[in-house]
């Protein structure tokens, strides 16, 4: 089960380039690093969960810098 997710992070955080819309993309990528965060807890991995708070903190910041009319 631990290690599905680990894949399932992977997918939805690759996925997310696939996404045409910037909005979109940040919120697939905030959608993969909890999923790695919740990863790096179960196997108590803490450069995998401060990587990815990082990554969620970015991608939320840089969405709301973002003006709404381009989101």
């Amino acid at each position: 089960m631990v290690e599905a997710l680990g894949w399932a992070a992977t997918l939805v955080f690759v996925g997310s380039y696939f996404c045409a819309q910037p909005a979109t993309l940040r919120r697939v990528q905030m959608l993969g690093a909890v999923m790695w965060v919740a990863y790096g807890v179960v196997i108590h991995a803490v450069p995998v969960i401060a990587a990815n708070v990082l990554v969620l903190g970015a991608a939320a910041w840089t969405g709301l810098r973002t003006p709404i009319a381009t989101r």
